[in-house]
């Protein structure tokens, strides 16, 4: 097949679906991840994988301008590396068998370890969600004293009858006991637990296939976007 025509960075096609090729070729990949079969292949990722990832997030982009202009959606930063870091891992294989993206506010630097949106497609794994999934030691207090001292502003949010249906609630690690500096009775306990914050749904293959998942994604993210934001605010 021929690589796609390079295009300006700010132009992408309308997203059409995340093709069937696509999702076969990291089925391919999981079966063959080494080295000499990805370069063998390496257009097929290009063509069938990053590229419609791109034009998603591109779409993503121009949909979400109004409503997180403080946010970056970009087709080429904002994808993750293929590229496995195996230096401190058992598993040495090469190479990731998932496309992802992680969107970042502007003016953050890691997209990791501050406040975001992710959208992660593998075989019969899609999820499309928020958060922050990896907190350093001074945020976790942060959030903590924010909860703690402003509890009204966290649960307008979080008990809200949408992000209780549509959510369920906070996912991510969490301590079996409370944190140090707080007592077992406190009324925010079972939150002042957390490790992790994020929210998120997940879905089947077929859903990103359609043209309309660009229309699914952006719901979510929608629906993401005040407990994303209460975060990045609680966590500076």
């Amino acid at each position: 097949m021929p690589r796609p025509l390079p295009l300006d960075e700010d132009f992408y096609p309308p997203f059409e679906g995340f093709p069937a090729g696509g999702l076969e070729f990291l089925k391919r990949l999981r079966r063959n991840n080494n080295r000499p079969w990805f370069q063998k292949h390496k257009e097929e990722y290009e063509e069938l994988v990053r590229f419609p990832m791109q034009s998603l997030i591109a779409g993503i982009a121009r949909r979400m301008a109004d409503s997180a202009p403080d946010m970056e959606f970009h087709p080429r930063k904002s994808i993750f590396r293929i590229y496995r870091d195996t230096r401190f891992s058992k598993n040495k294989t090469p190479y990731k068998t998932n496309i992802a993206a992680s969107f970042k506010f502007r003016g953050a630097k890691s997209p990791t370890e501050n406040p975001g949106l992710y959208l992660g497609i593998e075989p019969g794994e899609i999820y499309v969600g928020g958060g922050l999934y990896m907190p350093t030691g001074p945020q976790l207090k942060k959030i903590r004293q924010s909860m703690a001292a402003r509890p009204d502003d966290f649960l307008d949010i979080v008990t809200n009858a949408r992000f209780r249906k549509e959510f369920g609630g906070i996912e991510g690690d969490r301590l079996q006991r409370a944190p140090l500096g707080y007592p077992p009775n406190h009324p925010m306990i079972e939150y002042l637990k957390h490790r992790q914050f994020y929210i998120g749904k997940e879905y089947g293959d077929a859903v990103c296939r359609r043209a309309n998942f660009l229309e699914t994604v952006v719901a979510v993210y929608e629906m993401c976007l005040p407990f994303v934001r209460w975060l990045k605010d609680a966590a500076r």
